[in-house]
């Protein structure tokens, strides 16, 4: 049985500015003729500065909303305003240059493209060797082993995923989207992320969506918001919904305790 939807927002809360507001998002597939929709008319809100962690069952449909917000799917319905400007119909490309950073789930390689040539891109400028040392560093990886080596099957699914992140950092964003950050990587990098994740809270310079499992993870949110069969199952703040989370994980599993 799934969480019922309740949203938990005090007054000083709803006259904060909204960073990203998402209204009736439905994105659907064509199975063998029979169309399915994968997130069913979802509406939020991301305030400035906030941290919101979306959880939840796995294919619930938590990826496929980030890929929507990201750009790299397009919605069948709803609307998407990014700092109070309609992103809409924004690709992918023009959603980075509007403000929104984000680190997929299994990051792509670049056969023939060095490490220090993507942190650059990232940037949007050329990099000196030193700041690409200290965005390695930030992500737990030994930068001199890795600025000049290229982006391709010879790193890890591991080493990929924190070499993302650190092109996310490579500059500032109004949102940053972080699909599962915690996916393959060792404990002690681990650890590193969640210590610049929360750097990052504590400025409130930029907005966060977290997607993940990881209960590390969702203890550091503002607000968490429970996707289920690509609805809404619940959403409020951490004090109000974690409790019921950790009561729901004694009878099945929807957080990883890391």
């Amino acid at each position: 049985m799934g969480l019922i939807y309740t949203e938990f927002r005090s007054s000083e809360e709803k006259e904060r500015m909204n960073m990203l507001e998402v209204n009736n998002l439905t994105f659907k597939v064509n199975e063998n003729g029979i169309e399915r929709s994968i997130v069913k008319n979802i509406s939020f809100q991301v305030e400035d500065g906030e941290m919101l962690v979306i959880t939840g069952p796995n294919g619930g449909g938590k990826s496929t909303l980030a890929k929507v917000l990201m750009g790299i799917e397009e919605a069948d319905e709803g609307q998407i305003v990014l700092d109070g400007e309609d992103i809409t119909a924004y690709d992918i490309n023009h959603r980075a240059n509007a403000g929104i950073g984000f680190a997929f789930q299994q990051p792509p390689r670049f056969k023939g493209m060095t490490v220090i040539r993507l942190l650059s891109l990232a940037a949007g400028r050329k990099l000196k060797e030193s700041e690409c040392c200290g965005l390695l560093s930030r992500v737990g990886l030994c930068a001199q082993e890795y600025v000049r080596r290229e982006v391709d099957g010879t790193l890890s699914g591991g080493e990929m995923k924190r070499l993302e992140i650190a092109t996310v950092l490579a500059k500032p964003h109004k949102l940053c989207i972080f699909d599962e950050p915690e996916a393959g990587i060792d404990l002690w990098s681990f650890s590193m992320l969640i210590q610049e994740f929360e750097k990052i809270h504590s400025k409130k310079a930029e907005s966060l969506i977290l997607i993940s499992h990881q209960e590390r993870i969702i203890q550091m949110a503002d607000r968490i918001m429970v996707i289920e069969d690509g609805t809404i199952g619940a959403v409020g703040s951490r004090e109000e919904i974690l409790p019921r989370l950790l009561e729901k994980d004694d009878s099945c599993t929807c957080m990883n305790h890391k």
